[in-house]
């Protein structure tokens, strides 16, 4: 018997998480790591789990998900925002909820490329008269 279990694809500046949400279990895993092992900054555990906070669903749904790229931040905002699209697929009703908490829209922040003859993408190298 297959397991039924639900996907979502979760971006931020360059990390991206795949997302999969499977129904009666409980536990949050990322890259074969739990939760508070992966992120150990309480913040990036709240951005995680903030979709299924929102919804109520904590207890009702386990999390694997495997996220690369960027940097912590970037990847726990991805991952939520994949769980987000996981639990939209889960449960249709949910998206109201969701998207009042503003938890599917994908931020489009991101960094600027450098620019030659500069020294970051704005920054100019320091103008020295004499």
């Amino acid at each position: 018997m297959a397991k039924i279990q639900y996907y979502g694809t979760g971006r931020r500046k360059t990390s991206s998480a795949r997302v999969f949400l499977i129904p009666g279990q409980q536990g949050i895993t990322i890259n074969n790591k739990p939760l508070e092992k992966y992120f150990s900054l309480p913040r990036h555990q709240t951005y995680v789990k903030q979709p299924l906070l929102t919804t109520e669903t904590l207890d009702k749904v386990s999390i694997y998900a495997t996220v690369k790229g960027g940097g912590v931040n970037g990847q726990a905002e991805a991952v939520r925002l994949g769980i987000a699209r996981a639990l939209v697929e889960f449960n249709p009703e949910l998206k109201s909820k969701l998207k009042e908490s503003n938890l599917l829209t994908r931020d489009p922040r991101e960094v600027e490329r450098k620019k030659y003859g500069r020294r970051k993408a704005r920054a100019r190298f320091q103008f020295s008269k004499r």
